[in-house]
């Protein structure tokens, strides 16, 4: 077994009944479906970590863009065009 590091928390009353349950149900401690439910949530939210070059690739796009000057064109219709039927 690795290496443990004790930890102390506090659930709702709802926590704990789940809890108790399901360790029973699944027949192991209450602990280890803790250590697994903790697992479980941190693999999913290790691919929604942001990428920091990521995001600074982003803002030197939105630098560059800021700094380009959009040409003007001239309109091929007047207002009065859009209300001729």
């Amino acid at each position: 077994m690795a290496d443990m590091v004790r930890k102390q928390v506090y659930i709702e009353q709802r926590q704990e009944r789940l809890l108790k349950e399901r360790a029973k149900k699944y027949r192991v401690t209450e602990a280890e479906l803790i250590r697994r439910a903790i697992d479980r949530g941190l693999e999913r939210t290790a691919s929604r970590a942001p990428d920091p070059d990521a995001w600074k690739r982003v803002e030197a796009f939105i630098a560059r863009r800021r700094n380009q000057r959009v040409g003007q064109r001239q309109r091929a219709w007047t207002r009065d065009d859009l209300y001729d039927v």
